[in-house]
């Protein structure tokens, strides 16, 4: 006798059961699927016992003939696909035809529909995958799904399932997911009675997702065509997410998915703007031609494969990173617009700006720069080529010995020397003087926070942070485009590395020397640095290059060329001026109209904020004058 049998059809349902039908948010998930085929505007959901005794799914759709829902409980009786050709193109939620009879296989099923072209609907009623019952019905158009007691015949699948609570939050995640994906539907979801959701089609996509994420600021819309595909959604900004992981909801062609590489590209586009620790959260919808996406990939149809997954990123980060140059530009016109004229009493701050006779008005002031022509030193070949260099003294400055932020003149000029001679400056009064940046500036507060006045209110500012990201972006533009100045050093630096240290160095070389560091081998793991980045010449030579090596060792093996960034990062943050250095007037100004030029106000590109902006009437509030 032949040990190979044909399972019977009702426990072959079973077993396909347990792909489809993992948990009852599974049963949901499918059957709401079906829903949003048939094309309908209202979807109603009634759980019970956590999905186990009963889930109702109610919709007022196209709806099923008899003939039609007698298929739809034979496994494999789909409307969406007909012939082999249609799979490479599934532009339904749907497809397979499995979905119907395997939750009818693990549960006490009825189903009731009624098609727009019929007088009467017709119920079916099953029983663990036996149909029991046929015949007409009077019902409104569209359809009911009715499961009870699932996996009742399963016990071992029951015994699996998790808390109630924690089953009702997976259903709740899955309505709240197609109700992002199908705006033009309206949800209703009933938990033993109560309405815990319900969302209008009257609501746009960015008031859905604040009322599913709980979040009622502004978000950063995103939007960008190209070709047939496209991007939109909405981002909650950098500064306002919280730690953890990724809340980012991710659909494709209203499908929504699970997709680690669309949360990467998301992020790439973040760069510079999230903290560490934070990830991206928000509303991702990617339209694609259907021939570009694989949706037949995962039994639950969690995930998807694209053709071309580098293009899908690359789309991605460029999009996101886009929307967030836009959002600069809104911030640079909201934070810098000009504040109001007012007539006020003058007070001894702005007495003592008046009456200062000269401010310094370069970051290399002769102070701090050897004053007389030094000859270059000799320096081997080191890992790039001709660049122009300053020649200075390593002096670490204390706050009195000089100026911090330079003049307006773009810093990637390069020179062989520099000799500056203090311009006297007559400042006169504060509204005659000339401000490109258009603030009212109070003061300094604890040498680390530029408090200045605008149209909207109070903006503060950490200069720290503020001048990082100014650094940071010139490095990076420098680097990019192969030409980082460097600065020799009078007195080069001679360095003592680990066996691993030696190694990334030689790893890392052109890297290394791409970001303007000369440095040369000086027996055994000793090194000598003859030249640094010049846009970070402030900075200890030997503390920044051990920064830089263990940036490499940390992030060099991820992949990509992001490590990069995140060295250009820690560059800038060791050389922008410290919490602690007090600015002058000029200084201040400077800063700040690098940074109107430059169009960065957001965040640091470590992620923290660069400014923060109080409106009046929330100083108001402070003491209780509202």
């Amino acid at each position: 006798m032949s040990k190979i049998r044909i399972l019977p059809e009702q426990l072959a349902n079973q077993i396909a059961a347990g792909e489809v039908v993992e948990r009852p948010a599974s049963v949901v998930k499918e059957l709401v699927e079906n829903s949003i085929d048939a094309k309908a505007s209202r979807i109603e959901i009634e759980i019970e016992g956590g999905g186990t005794r009963l889930i109702r799914v109610i919709d007022n759709g196209e709806g099923m003939d008899e003939d039609d829902i007698l298929l739809s409980i034979e496994r494999h009786g789909t409307s969406k696909i007909h012939v082999e050709e249609d799979l490479a193109a599934i532009t339904t939620l749907g497809f397979r035809g499995e979905a119907i009879p395997s939750i009818a296989s693990v549960s006490q099923f009825t189903l009731i529909s009624r098609s727009k072209g019929d007088e009467l609907g017709t119920k079916v009623v099953l029983k663990y995958g036996k149909l029991l019952k046929v015949h007409e019905i009077g019902c409104s158009y569209g359809s009911s799904f009715e499961v009870r007691n699932l996996f009742g015949n399963t016990p071992a699948r029951r015994k699996f399932l998790r808390t109630i609570r924690t089953e009702l939050a997976h259903i709740d995640e899955v309505i709240k997911n197609y109700a992002l994906g199908s705006p033009h539907i309206t949800f209703i979801l009933r938990i033993n009675g109560k309405e815990t959701i319900h969302l209008n089609n009257s609501l746009s996509i960015q008031q859905r997702l604040g009322h599913i994420l709980n979040y009622r600021d502004s978000f950063i819309p995103i939007d960008h065509k190209i070709s047939q595909s496209s991007v939109s959604g909405f981002l909650i900004p950098p500064e306002k997410v919280s730690p953890g992981p990724a809340k980012l909801r991710i659909f494709v062609n209203g499908r929504a998915i699970k997709d680690r590489m669309i949360v990467h590209g998301v992020s790439e586009g973040l760069r510079g703007f999230l903290l560490k620790g934070k990830n991206p959260s928000g509303f991702i919808h990617l339209t694609l031609p259907a021939q570009e996406v694989d949706v037949n990939v995962h039994p639950a149809k969690h995930e998807v494969r694209f053709r071309n997954s580098r293009d899908v990123h690359t789309l991605l980060s460029r999009t996101v990173a886009s929307a967030m140059a836009e959002e600069q530009e809104r911030i640079r016109t909201k934070f810098f617009s000009k504040a109001e004229q007012r007539e006020t009493t003058r007070g001894p701050i702005d007495n003592r700006i008046e009456n200062e006779q000269s401010f310094p008005t370069d970051l290399g002031s002769a102070k701090h720069l050897d004053s007389h022509p030094v000859p270059e030193p000799e320096i081997p070949p080191a890992f790039t080529g001709n660049s122009h260099h300053l020649h200075t003294t390593r002096t670490h400055r204390s706050p009195s010995q000089s100026s911090i932020i330079g003049t307006a003149e773009p810093i990637e000029r390069q020179i062989d020397e520099i000799r500056v001679q203090p311009q006297t400056v007559h400042p006169g009064k504060i509204e005659n003087r000339p401000q490109h940046h258009n603030l009212l500036v109070i003061g300094q507060f604890e040498d680390l926070y530029i408090f200045c006045r605008n149209s909207e209110g109070l903006l503060v500012i950490d200069q720290h942070a503020a001048h990082e990201r100014l650094l940071y972006e010139k490095l990076r533009k420098q680097y990019l485009e192969g030409k980082v100045p460097r600065q020799n050093l009078l007195f080069p630096e001679t360095v003592e590395l680990s066996l691993f240290q030696a190694q990334l160095v030689e790893k890392y070389r052109e890297e290394i020397g791409g970001m303007g560091f000369s440095i040369r081998e000086f027996g055994g793991n000793s090194f000598i640095i003859s030249a640094v980045p010049a846009l970070a010449g402030q900075a200890n030579p030997e503390e920044l290059f051990n920064d830089i090596l263990e940036k490499f060792g940390s992030e060099g093996g991820k992949g990509g060329g992001g490590y990069i960034d995140t060295i250009l990062a820690t560059m800038a943050c060791k050389a922008a001026v410290k919490a602690g250095t007090e600015l002058s007037k000029v200084e201040i100004d400077n800063l700040l109209n690098e940074m109107v030029r430059a169009n960065l106000f957001s965040h640091c590109p470590h992620g923290r904020p660069v400014v923060k902006q109080f409106t009046a009437n929330e100083v108001k509030k402070w003491f209780h004058r509202t």
